[in-house]
């Protein structure tokens, strides 16, 4: 299978070329919508036969339903070698004949999700996703959702927690090579600078934060990511759907004004004779520190259309007429 894009990053201690695009598996978590088990498997074999070979879930996504789809495909044998990775961060609690808890995620699997960074608890995270993956390691873990703003004023004690428990557990087995690397997954700037001055990570999985909506990581972040040497996968390149006429920004209703820039660089981007969802997937590219760009899809047509905009890199006049009309940062 050829690549779409050539690799910018090997992954530590695998030897593993990334892929420069990706697939994020929220949406075969039946994010927003329900997806069928076929139409998840369908979903995924698009992105396989289009040379998507890296896949991305997380226990969250769907309850642990986004890695049981991930896993019965992969342990078809229809992806051989694919690239995965997961996240760790949150424990799943069966709730049995109770209410299912609403986090986005429709007709999830039965578990409540909660949070626990602790040592014992994210070993025992990495155990069930490695069971419902059908896997014996990891190719890259990421510590999921710390931050301010996802924590509020419980932020300082969970970030210790993390720092005490889940990064040194999750370094244990990297040496034990059950996992390749190490980082955190996250949709805020300010934890990944925090996290930095106390954790040596190999990469930074950011949702939503360099795209051509929000280029939030771009004056602090990314060139200390370059500096240190740590890579970054760009999540959420069409900001929850908004760049791809989706109906949602960042996980909710879209904001006028959000709408009324999205509609500009449309417009922009149709002058050029280029869909605004390849700009959108290329543009975090053109930084080089970001190393995969992982949209999700949540049906076939959806990944094919993805795969074909990943295949067509925008021509450099696209970039230099948005920077012109003040639409991306100089």
């Amino acid at each position: 299978m050829t690549p779409l894009q050539p690799s910018r990053w090997t992954i530590p201690n695998t030897g593993r070329p990334l892929p420069a695009f990706g697939f994020g598996c929220a949406a075969l978590g039946n994010l927003y919508a329900a997806v069928s088990d076929a139409d998840a498997a369908a979903t995924l074999s698009a992105a396989w036969q289009n040379g998507i070979a890296y896949f991305d879930t997380a226990p969250y996504y769907g309850h642990g339903l986004s890695e049981e789809r991930l896993g019965r495909f992969l342990k078809s044998g229809a992806a051989p070698h694919a690239i995965v990775s997961t996240k760790v961060g949150r424990s799943l609690r069966p709730v049995g004949d109770g209410v299912r808890p609403d986090t986005g995620f429709v007709n999830a699997a039965p578990f409540d999700p909660y949070f626990d960074y602790s040592s014992d608890a994210v070993l025992r995270q990495i155990e069930g996703s490695l069971a419902r993956l059908g896997h014996d390691r990891l190719d890259i873990v990421f510590v999921h959702d710390i931050g301010a703003r996802t924590h509020g004023p419980e932020h300082k004690a969970m970030f210790t927690a993390a720092l005490k428990g889940a990064f040194p557990a999750l370094a244990e087995l990297r040496s034990q090579g059950v996992i390749g690397a190490i980082g955190i997954g996250v949709n805020e700037v300010e934890v990944c600078i925090e996290t930095m001055a106390h954790v040596r990570l190999d990469a930074i999985l950011l949702a939503g934060r360099y795209t051509l909506l929000d280029q939030s990581a771009l004056p602090e972040l990314l060139p200390c990511c370059e500096r240190d040497n740590v890579a970054v996968i760009v999540g959420g390149p069409f900001n929850s759907g908004v760049l791809a006429d989706g109906r949602h920004y960042d996980y909710a209703e879209v904001p006028a004004a959000i709408a009324e820039r999205a509609a500009r660089l449309r417009a922009v981007c149709a002058e050029h004779g280029v869909p605004l969802t390849a700009a959108a997937l290329h543009f975090p590219l053109l930084y080089p520190a970001i190393v995969s760009v992982i949209p999700g899809a949540r049906t076939a047509r959806e990944v094919t259309a993805n795969a074909a905009d990943m295949a067509a890199p925008p021509p450099a006049s696209l970039w230099n007429a948005l920077r012109a009309e003040g639409l991306i940062a100089p």
